[in-house]
């Protein structure tokens, strides 16, 4: 029993003092939340953000032992979540650091030099940054229940959000948001959609709200895939496309004032964004009436072409397909959105729907995107309500909660259309009612319900 004792306290001994790994964390910036906690995240615990927390020392260093596998120890610093990751000098991108680990007892010295939420000037606003003074960070940690994990989201106000209040919007949700409006933030350049946006304004433009998810790192390819490559993994899109429809867009839709029908709300993105933004457009036209797909990943998986066959058409819609003549040659961008157009005309969408654009200089590159993106705009969104239709209409519901019937009354004296829909998206009633008229709510089962009117006005009720 002594022998097996001390073999066991050897063997502990052994494995402490040649397979372990230490890391300490030497500085951290002069911003960081005294509350806040420091944690490691890498491909040794699954890339979760909070799971690996450092100790902090007296010093006012940080510390953690691992026990990863031998090989590339990838990892990064973040304060429990992925919108406060830690950043580059310039409070920016920073890739994942990396250590060749030989399995043996090992230690490593890091700096954290900046938190890409907090920038390098304590504010939590880089003062490099180029986006414009309408574009907000309304949440670096936006709850995603789908996965248990936090994103960013930004949102681009329309120039005169602040200055007419009673005036709705459209909304378009786009993916990678880090890209979108600022420079510091962004993969290789920026979409520059908020420049874009508020100088067709100035021309004329009716104006849009433009929220910008940012991806989730490695987690990206996982949500914009809504199926498995063979090579590459992924397939998580479907519980990504939950999030946006029964998470965000109630958030956006409660908090902003957004015209929250279908025929005034978008999405779209670029590769495996625009992928994921088809996907979402095609599986669910009753919440998206345009689409705006760039250089899209239609590679990934044929089973995006049978979801065209199996879904068809269901509703109009607007889909600006675009790729570029310069882009890698083996994934066949231009000819596969081509296909993709060509299926979409087969299964009933007429030709003033779906817009194909091609250009010979065209490359897989935020530079491509950002120089289109305004004609992509102005063609999805000709045909959005005027500033007149877009005035709120002041009508109240009872009774509420309701059981049988449900009376909408308002002030205006012609009749508008009226529609239902659950808190998951789904239409279940479309019907043109006067003020004062009952509508029969007798099959609808429980739970929470929105009426719309033709203008995006909404307001809840409850079935009981």
């Amino acid at each position: 029993m002594k022998k097996n004792t001390l073999t066991f306290l050897f063997l502990l001994l052994f494995t402490c003092l040649f397979g372990q790994l230490t890391i300490t964390v030497s500085e951290i910036p002069s911003n960081t939340p005294a509350s806040d906690k420091v944690y490691i995240a890498g491909n040794f615990n699954a890339w979760s953000p909070s799971a690996t927390e450092l100790v902090k020392k007296s010093d006012g260093s940080y510390s953690v032992t691992l026990n990863p596998n031998a090989g590339t120890v990838e990892y990064k610093y973040t304060r429990g979540t992925w919108a406060s990751v830690e950043g580059n000098a310039n409070g920016t991108f920073l890739a994942n650091r990396k250590i060749n680990y030989a399995g043996s007892a090992q230690s490593v010295d890091n700096k954290i030099l900046t938190w890409e939420d907090k920038g390098i000037s304590g504010g939590g606003t880089n003062p490099n940054s180029s986006a414009a003074s309408n574009v907000k960070i309304i949440k670096t940690d936006f709850f995603m229940p789908q996965f248990n994990r936090y994103r960013r989201i930004w949102v681009c106000f329309p120039k005169d959000y602040d200055s007419n209040l009673t005036k709705k919007y459209p909304v378009m949700y786009l993916h990678d948001g880090q890209n979108l409006f600022d420079k510091t933030t962004s993969f290789s350049g920026e979409w520059k959609v908020d420049e874009t946006l508020n100088t067709l304004f100035d021309q004329g433009d009716k104006g849009c709200i433009v929220v910008g998810i940012d991806n989730g790192g490695a987690n990206r390819i996982a949500e914009y895939t809504p199926y498995v490559n063979a090579k590459y993994g992924g397939g998580d899109g479907e519980k990504y496309v939950d999030f946006l429809i029964s998470t965000l867009k109630p958030y956006i839709d409660q908090n902003y004032r957004t015209l929250s029908d279908r025929e005034n709300t978008g999405i779209g993105g670029s590769s495996l964004g625009g992928l994921i933004s088809f996907y979402a457009a095609m599986k669910n036209q009753n919440v998206y009436g345009k689409a705006l797909i760039f250089s899209p990943s239609f590679w990934w998986n044929n089973a995006i072409y049978s979801l065209v066959q199996t879904e068809g058409k269901k509703e109009n819609m607007k889909i600006f397909l675009m790729a570029g003549g310069s882009e890698e040659a083996d994934d066949d961008v231009v000819i596969k959105t081509q296909k993709m157009y060509d299926d979409l005309l087969a299964k009933g969408f007429s030709s003033s729907e779906i817009k194909f654009a091609t250009h010979e200089d065209g490359q897989h590159s935020e530079w491509y995107w950002a120089r289109e993106f305004g004609a992509a705009y102005k063609w999805l969104w000709s045909s959005t309500v005027s500033a007149k239709e877009a005035q709120i209409i002041d009508f109240q519901l009872f009774p509420n909660p309701a059981t049988h019937f449900l009376t909408i009354q308002f002030s205006k004296k012609e009749s508008v259309n009226a529609e239902i829909f659950g808190i998951d998206g789904k239409r279940y009633l479309s019907q043109t009612v006067q003020s004062n008229d009952r509508i029969n709510i007798s099959t609808l089962g429980k739970g929470q319900y929105f009426l719309v009117v033709k203008n995006g006005e909404r307001k809840a009720f409850v079935v009981k």
